[in-house]
C-alpha cells in the first residue's frame, strides 16, 4: 500500500489504525489505518461490499451488531472507547454524517425545519425561537430557494436536490471538525451532483472542517477531493494524492477501478436509407390533472404538461439517448413510449399505435407489447422478491406464449439466462434461487434475461446503471452493447449520465421541463451543443 508522507500529530484531526468490524465469524474491515487532517477533502472509494461506508459508520458507532476493534483518536480521544453518553456528545458536534438517500434518513412526520431545529435544541440549548430562525439560515446558507417557505415543508415535498441540501444544513447545525458523506450525490442527477458537490466544497472552506467523502463516482473524486484512499474487500490498498492515484495507480485493483469507465463498442453504420424507423412519435403531448385553486376546483381541473410535444425517430439495432434532469420529463416520455400513460400526438411502434386507452390490456396492445420491453433502474425494487429466478425470468412467456409447457419454458428460461453470462456452473441451483441471492451487477442482468425472453425489438433501458459500481456498470454496457449488436435490438436509453450516452448512443435527444431543448447525432450534440442546457450538462459531467 503507498501512503502520502506522515503528517505531525498536531496536523491530525483524526487518526484511524487498525480498525477492524466483524458481524459474528465475518470480518468485513480488515485493520485499515486512516488519517484526516483539519480542513482537508480526503475520498474514500471502492466498489460496494468494500466496507467503506462500513468503516465510516464504525467510527461513530452507529452499526448495529457489529464488533469493533482498533484505535480511532479525534484528538486526545479514542472514539471507539467511549461511552454510548459520551459518543452522543460527539455524533453532530465534532462529527456530523449526511446520508446517501436523505428521503429515509429524514423523518416524513416533521417539517424540515423542525427537524434541524431539534438538533440546535439538544446540542446548543437554544430557545424554540431561535432553533427556528437558525433553521431558516442554515438552509440559506446551502443555497436553498425560499429557505424560510421550505422550513415549513415535509420531505416529500421537496426535490431530490433540495432534500439533500436540508440534510447538509442539518449536519452543519453544531459546526462540526468533520463531515462524513456517505455517496451524497448517488441519487442525483448530473447537474444536481455538480451543485451538490460545489456546495460542500464552499461550506467546507468557510468552515474549515474536514470532509470524509464516500463514492464509487471516481468523476466526483476528481473534481471535489485533495487526497484519495481506496478499499476492497475490507483492506485499504492504496493511499495518495488525487494526481498520484489517478496518474500513476500502483495497486491493480486502483488500476481497474480507474479503467472502468464506460466504452463505446456499437455498430457505428446507419441502416439503408429506406429501413422504416421501429418507434417514431409526432408532437407527443403527455398532460397530468391538477387541482385548480378556489371555487373553480370543484367544476374542472387544469393540467401539467409532462411532455410537450416531442417528435423522434428510432431505427432498428440503433440507440436514441434521452437525457435530462430530474422533472424534465424523460421517464413520462419511457412511459408514454412503453403504453402505460394515455398520450396525444402520433406514436408509432413497429409500424402501429396503442389502442386507446393505452394501459387496456386488449389483444392488439398486448401484441404490441411483446415488442417493447423495459429494464428499470433499480433491479432489486423491480424483481419480485417472492418469486425464484424461474418464475421472474419466464413470467413473459406465460403471457405471450401460453401454449408452452413447463419444460418448454425452462429450456427458454435457461437460454435467456445464458445469453446474459448467468449459468448453473457459476451459480449452482440458479433457477431456484431468489433475487437477494445475488449481487446489484447480477439482478440488472436478471431483468435484462426477463425483458429479452419475449424477443422483443425495443428495449426502454430507464437508468440501468446509475445504482452500480463503476466496474458493474462497464460489465452490464458492454453486455447490452453485444446484445444489440447480436439481435439487432433498438434503445430507448433514459438517462443523466453523459458518458453513458457517449458509449451507447447513435442519436441524443435533450429534455428540459417537458420540452425538447436539442436533439441529433451523439457527437454533434455532445461535442458542439447549441443550446445553453445541452453546455451546462455536458460541462457537469467533466471531471
Amino acid at each position: 500500500m503507498r501512503s502520502t508522507p506522515e503528517k505531525t500529530m498536531a496536523e491530525k484531526l483524526l487518526q484511524v489504525r487498525g480498525l477492524r468490524v466483524r458481524f459474528g465469524a465475518k470480518e468485513v474491515v480488515r485493520g485499515i489505518d486512516l488519517d484526516i487532517a483539519p480542513g482537508e477533502k480526503l475520498a474514500l472509494v471502492g466498489e460496494s461490499g468494500s466496507g467503506k461506508s462500513i468503516s465510516a459508520l464504525s467510527l461513530l458507532r452507529l452499526v448495529d451488531g457489529a464488533q469493533i476493534s482498533g484505535q480511532a483518536l479525534l484528538g486526545q480521544r479514542d472514539l471507539l472507547q467511549l461511552s454510548e453518553r459520551e459518543m452522543r456528545a460527539v455524533r453532530g458536534s465534532s462529527i456530523a454524517m449526511v446520508f446517501q438517500e436523505p428521503m429515509t434518513a429524514l423523518n416524513p412526520l416533521m417539517t424540515i425545519g423542525r427537524q434541524i431545529a431539534e438538533v440546535l435544541e439538544e446540542k446548543k440549548a437554544l430557545t424554540r425561537s431561535q432553533s427556528a430562525q437558525a433553521a431558516i439560515e442554515l438552509l440559506a446558507s446551502t443555497g436553498i430557494p425560499e429557505p424560510a417557505r421550505r422550513a415549513r415543508s415535509y420531505p416529500h415535498q421537496l426535490s431530490g436536490g433540495q432534500r439533500q441540501r436540508a440534510m447538509i444544513a442539518m449536519a452543519l447545525a453544531c459546526e462540526p471538525a468533520l463531515l462524513l458523506a456517505d455517496e451524497p450525490t448517488t441519487a442525483l442527477d448530473v447537474g444536481l451532483r455538480g451543485q451538490i458537490l460545489d456546495l460542500l466544497a464552499d461550506l467546507q472552506r468557510r468552515n474549515g472542517m474536514a470532509v470524509l467523502l464516500i463514492t464509487h463516482d471516481l468523476h466526483l473524486v476528481r473534481r471535489f477531493a485533495d487526497r484519495v484512499a481506496v478499499m476492497e474487500q475490507g483492506h485499504l490498498v492504496e493511499q495518495g494524492s488525487v494526481a498520484q492515484i489517478f496518474t500513476a495507480p500502483a495497486h491493480p485493483y486502483t488500476q481497474r477501478l480507474i479503467a472502468s469507465q464506460p466504452r463505446r463498442d456499437v455498430v457505428e453504420a446507419p441502416p439503408s436509407a429506406d429501413t422504416p424507423p421501429l418507434l417514431q412519435t409526432e408532437n407527443l403531448r403527455v398532460t397530468y390533472p391538477t387541482a385548480l385553486p378556489g371555487v373553480r376546483g370543484w367544476f374542472q381541473k387544469g393540467a401539467f404538461v409532462a411532455v410537450q410535444g416531442a417528435s423522434l425517430r428510432l431505427l432498428p439495432g440503433r440507440t436514441l439517448g434521452v437525457v435530462g434532469e430530474s422533472g424534465s420529463g424523460k421517464s413520462t416520455l419511457a412511459q408514454a413510449v412503453l403504453g402505460l400513460l394515455p398520450s396525444t400526438g402520433a406514436l408509432q411502434l413497429a409500424g402501429q399505435g396503442w389502442q386507446q386507452p393505452a394501459i387496456h390490456n386488449s389483444p392488439a396492445n398486448q401484441r404490441l407489447r411483446r415488442q417493447v420491453q423495459v429494464v428499470f433502474q433499480d433491479p432489486f425494487s423491480s424483481l419480485s422478491p417472492r418469486l425464484t429466478v424461474e418464475e421472474i425470468v419466464g413470467e413473459g412467456l406465460q403471457v405471450h406464449e401460453p401454449q408452452l409447457d413447463a419444460g418448454q419454458r425452462r429450456v427458454r428460461v435457461v437460454q435467456a439466462l445464458a445469453e446474459v453470462g448467468l449459468d448453473e456452473v457459476q451459480f449452482p441451483g440458479l433457477l431456484a434461487r431468489y433475487p437477494h441471492e445475488f449481487s446489484g451487477g447480477q439482478r440488472q442482468r436478471l431483468a435484462v434475461a426477463r425483458a429479452l425472453i419475449v424477443q422483443p425489438r425495443l428495449l426502454v433501458l430507464d437508468e440501468p446503471t446509475s445504482a452500480l459500481d463503476v466496474t458493474i456498470q462497464q460489465q452490464v454496457l458492454a453486455l447490452l452493447q453485444r446484445l444489440q449488436k447480436e439481435r439487432g435490438l433498438a434503445y430507448l436509453l433514459i438517462t443523466h449520465d453523459v458518458a453513458v450516452v457517449r458509449a451507447m448512443a447513435h442519436e441524443v435527444l435533450v429534455m428540459k421541463d417537458g420540452a425538447v431543448l436539442e436533439q441529433g447525432p451523439v457527437a454533434q450534440v455532445l461535442d458542439a451543443p447549441c443550446h445553453p442546457y445541452t453546455r451546462q450538462l455536458v460541462a457537469a459531467a467533466l471531471p
